[in-house]
């Protein structure tokens, strides 16, 4: 029977954001550039897709190990209003997977506190709620 509701797709990846590179970072070993290239690995290895016709993607970050385990439940999917910024994250997770990411023409996204570093992606559908919810 078919509900209607599109299938989301959890990857288990750590957002990360896309740095600001230069021509000196083909040889440079700069460590936030190394992390974007292991997100971008990661990405691939894991088969992570973005739907042809749009996605929705929370991108759900880990809270932070200090937090006490009150502020961690209270925090929990709750948006995460710091850096790295949404665009930044958005523009990553396209470098990563796609050569010509021109082609993306219907996106929204999210970035929410977690327990875990993850990416939810599903088909974008008009009137859909976020994810999660």
């Amino acid at each position: 029977m078919d509900t209607g509701i599109a299938e989301v797709r959890l990857y288990p990846i750590t957002p990360v954001p896309k740095p600001r590179m230069s021509q000196r970072d083909k040889w440079k070993k700069r460590p936030c550039v190394l992390r974007y290239r292991a997100f971008a690995d990661e990405c691939r290895l894991c088969n992570v897709r973005l739907h042809a016709d749009g996605s929705m993607v929370t991108f759900v970050l880990p809270m932070p190990k200090s937090w006490s385990a009150a502020k961690r439940e209270a925090m929990d999917r709750r948006p995460h209003e710091q850096k790295p910024d949404l665009s930044n994250l958005v523009k990553a997770l396209e470098d990563a997977l796609m050569v010509d990411d021109s082609a993306i023409h219907t996106m929204a996204a999210r970035k929410v506190w977690g327990q875990t570093g993850q990416i939810w992606i599903r088909e974008w559908q008009l009137g859909d709620p976020w994810l999660g919810e």
